[in-house]
């Protein structure tokens, strides 16, 4: 009964404060740790943060049972090793029967990422796998009936661009354009989004003599001028995403949407990397989130809603490169945050049972009745 009441009176509320307790963007769920907590506690967090799209860099059947029938949008991904492979039409209709089908009537599964990172990437075999990977996986979709549910894309590094700025004139690396011309017309035929990960901190990383921090993290700063479309930016981030349009736009197509697949600061770096701070990271995403929150859109394309998936939920322990590598989470291992990010949340201290959940159920509701105050510190 007590579920049943709280259920009830979380749908009163929820409507009209779902938008102010909303983080507004989904979340990087990346698990190359040995530490992490059990995707069932996972859940449990991410529903008190009402975050409600993940982004996976696998198909984990242990995450997509855990997260079955909660509402939650999911990416899933297909690692780089599997490209090869699934450019045989049998292989990734095998592949889509046995990691999506099992799992989408009760996991809401509604995108697959082909490979992460391909162009411009370190293995120069790749590419030539990306697109034909892409046509048999999208036809696997079609032929299992549901491609009108889950669409396909890749996830690009900024280091397809050889120009960035001024962003009008954004232009992709010659050696790039012939794999990324036609994975363009696929967006358009399949009106599937071109995705990037785009770290404004690198910048600061590689040059902080010359780049302002104040410009890469949202605060009041002199911004820079388009020469060319005299339009002021006020952020990296931005003016990223409108080079990328406009090199999308210079290979002849205005009808394919930019998302991000992954953004972020990390709280901790080595001694070379300056700007890796606890500090840093909570002013970037918390500048971050508020703009998302306002519906924003860039200075070139401003009725087009930016979507941001922030990187990452947790500090993940055995990834590999320099120490910021490791350090991108929102939480530790723990639930402890990193930083205030502003919301409050809940990870279970063991699996949750009904009891937690009917905990969890009070929980959100007296965040809703507390107010959007506690929103932002």
């Amino acid at each position: 009964m007590a579920a049943i009441l709280c259920t009830l009176m979380l749908i009163i509320f929820s409507d009209s404060f779902a938008g102010t307790f909303s983080l507004g963007v989904g979340i990087n769920y990346g698990q190359i740790a040995n530490n992490l907590p059990s995707p069932s506690r996972v859940s449990t967090l991410l529903e008190s943060l009402n975050i409600s799209r993940v982004k996976l860099y696998d198909a984990d059947p242990n995450v997509l049972t855990a997260f079955a029938n909660t509402n939650i949008e999911f990416i899933i991904g297909l690692g780089n090793e599997y490209l090869q492979k699934m450019q045989d039409p049998q292989q990734a209709q095998i592949w889509i029967q046995q990691k999506v089908q099992p799992y989408i009537s009760q996991t809401r599964i509604t995108c697959i990422t082909i490979g992460n990172e391909i162009l411009g990437g370190s293995d120069p075999q790749l590419p030539f796998y990306l697109y034909p990977a892409m046509k048999a996986m999208y036809q696997a979709l079609v032929n299992l009936g549901l491609n009108s549910q889950v669409y396909v894309t890749t996830a690009h590094s900024l280091q397809i661009l050889k120009t960035s700025f001024p962003p009008s004139s954004g232009a992709f690396r010659d050696d790039l354009i012939q794999y990324i011309q036609p994975i363009l017309g696929f967006h358009a035929q399949t009106n599937s989004p071109f995705l990037i990960n785009a770290y404004p901190y690198f910048a600061y990383k590689s040059d902080p003599k010359n780049v302002a921090i104040e410009y890469l993290l949202f605060e009041p700063n002199v911004g820079s001028v388009d020469p060319v479309t005299n339009l002021k930016y006020d952020n990296m981030l931005y003016a990223q995403i409108d080079a990328v349009y406009s090199g999308i736009k210079a290979l002849g197509h205005s009808d394919v949407q930019v998302r991000i697949s992954e953004t972020g600061w990390p709280s901790k770096g080595d001694v070379d990397e300056p700007g890796a701070s606890v500090q840093n990271v909570g002013i970037y995403n918390r500048n971050l989130l508020q703009r998302m929150q306002q519906g924003q859109g860039t200075p070139a394309h401003p009725s087009q809603q930016i979507d941001i998936y922030v990187f990452a939920l947790f500090n993940e322990n055995l990834k590999p490169g320099p120490t910021s590598e490791r350090n991108y989470g929102l939480y530790y291992p723990d639930g402890t945050p990193v930083y205030n990010l502003g919301v409050q949340g809940y990870l279970p201290s063991i699996d949750y049972s009904s009891s937690v959940k009917n905990t969890l159920c009070m929980y959100r509701l007296l965040v809703l009745l507390l107010g959007s105050s506690i929103l932002f510190a």
